[in-house]
């Protein structure tokens, strides 16, 4: 695995709900955790692991000194807009996708009423097909992201406006 890869999975968790994300491939494993401080609430820098084949143990790869981590608000997948519009956010850096293939039908429409857990698209990260599930009830307003369109974590990805 190349640095830049290595850099890229680390951009990935920092800005990720995940604490630990591990990966094997062609005979290296690395290992990226996250460490949460209690006391402000601020996030330490993530730690990785590079693990080749034949080393028995693990040693430590240097990451970049960064300045220090503005206090972080735990953002939910969704949050007010108006009293009745909801904005839905990508919980992830990925590509979106509104339908599940490219020859089926997509999730939902502009104007379509939804349901609690209701398939709204797919946030396609790393080969792994995220599915974003509504959590209100109400009708579609708007739809912010064009299909196969990457998308930053927390980027509005839909207005609800709640029934």
């Amino acid at each position: 695995m190349e640095l830049k890869d290595i850099r890229q999975l680390i951009k990935m968790v920092e800005s990720s709900n995940i604490s630990e994300f591990e990966l094997e491939e062609e005979g290296s494993k690395v290992r990226i955790s996250k460490n949460f401080s209690s006391n402000n609430g601020s996030i330490q820098m993530p730690q990785v692991q590079v693990m080749p084949a034949g080393v028995p143990q693990p040693y430590q790869v240097p990451l970049p000194s960064a300045p220090a981590a503005p206090e972080v608000q735990k953002s939910e997948p969704e949050t007010k807009v108006e009293d009745n519009i909801v904005e839905v956010r990508s919980p992830m850096v990925g590509t979106f996708y509104r339908a599940p293939s490219p020859d089926a039908d997509v999730y939902v429409e502009v104007g379509q009423s939804v349901s609690v857990g209701q398939t709204l698209c797919i946030v396609e990260a790393m080969k792994l097909m995220n599915e974003i599930e509504s959590e209100i009830s109400g009708k579609v307003v708007k739809i912010m992201i064009d299909n196969a369109q990457p998308v930053e974590y927390n980027q509005v990805l839909f207005l609800i406006e709640k029934s």
